[in-house]
């Protein structure tokens, strides 16, 4: 069964918009535990636009996998060995950006991504690295000894022609290569159906359409739906 990992970034958006301590993004993910999730996932970004470091501790002790979403930097690598998250997803990020708007470029910066992923693998945390669906990104990170990728389905999303065979191509050759298969940005109901098909799919993450959906509909309910028409492969 594919796992849904529940991204509580924008739970802690709202938190800080008026600055204090509610919603409470540890609080949203227990109950998104209870509803159905697999494992929660949180960015801490360069800039704290959402999750702080205050809360990296408290999701960690959660009685469930958290998977910890950075940049490639000294800082967050260092945060991250500290820490000793279930895995780390290597993201790129940019301070103007809204959102992450592609896949890390693993093959323009293997020579500083090896170290990188060797010191979070010898802290004994699962490397993934978050690219797009490019046979020589996927082959990069194979060669880095990444055991996981997860790929960018942003552009499919937002209606690419021909991005569904892109992503399918990729988990073939994700396969060859011997690579855990990931995926996630820009999934709801609607368009999530041929994501949970693709070859190999282990998991699933998924957070703004959640925590959006949630106002209307209550976040239990809403990853409990997900998770549902994730299983219905």
């Amino acid at each position: 069964m594919i796992r849904l990992g529940v991204n509580i970034d924008h739970v802690a958006t709202l938190r800080n918009a008026r600055g204090g301590s509610a919603p409470d993004p540890v609080a949203a993910a227990r109950l998104a535990l209870t509803s159905g999730a697999d494992g929660i996932t949180a960015h801490l970004r360069e800039d704290r636009r959402h999750i702080r470091d205050a809360d990296m501790p408290r999701l960690k002790a959660l009685d469930a996998p958290l998977n910890f979403e950075m940049a490639a930097t000294d800082e967050m690598i260092r945060i991250a060995c500290a820490l000793g998250p279930h895995a780390c997803c290597l993201v790129p990020e940019r301070r103007e950006e809204v959102t992450t708007e592609g896949g890390l470029d693993v093959a323009g910066q293997k020579g500083t991504l090896a170290a990188k992923i060797s010191l979070l693998k010898a802290a004994g945390i699962r490397v993934s690295l978050f690219i797009d669906p490019d046979r020589k990104q996927i082959e990069t990170a194979a060669s880095l000894g990444a055991p996981v990728i997860e790929l960018h389905t942003g552009a499919y999303a937002h209606g690419g022609a021909g991005e569904l065979e892109r992503l399918q191509k990729a988990a073939l050759v994700a396969a060859d290569c011997g690579l855990e298969l990931h995926a996630g940005h820009g999934l709801n109901y609607e368009n999530v159906g041929p994501i949970a098909k693709l070859q190999g799919l282990a998991e699933l993450n998924i957070g703004h359409f959640l925590i959006g959906q949630a106002i209307f509909d209550g976040l239990g309910p809403v990853v409990s739906k997900m998770k549902s028409l994730i299983s219905q492969k």
